[in-house]
């Protein structure tokens, strides 16, 4: 991790995804799903807040637009 507010973006952001996740196996859900799944693992990769953060932004955003 790269500063703090990187660790607590990850932080959020991979609780956020939790619930995503959580949510998408219930209702089985792929979408949601995958996007919980992303939120968990893509903080790992990204060392840049602010890209960690409008990619967190865009994967919560894909459930709200994408309906299947």
């Amino acid at each position: 991790m790269g500063s703090e507010a990187s660790m607590l973006w990850a932080m959020l952001l991979g609780a956020i995804g939790l619930g995503f996740f959580v949510y998408g196996k219930k209702q089985r859900a792929i979408v949601p799903l995958s996007c919980g799944l992303g939120l968990i693992i893509f903080p790992f990769f990204v060392t840049n807040t602010l890209l960690l953060v409008a990619v967190g932004a865009g994967l919560m955003a894909i459930p709200y637009f994408v309906r299947v």
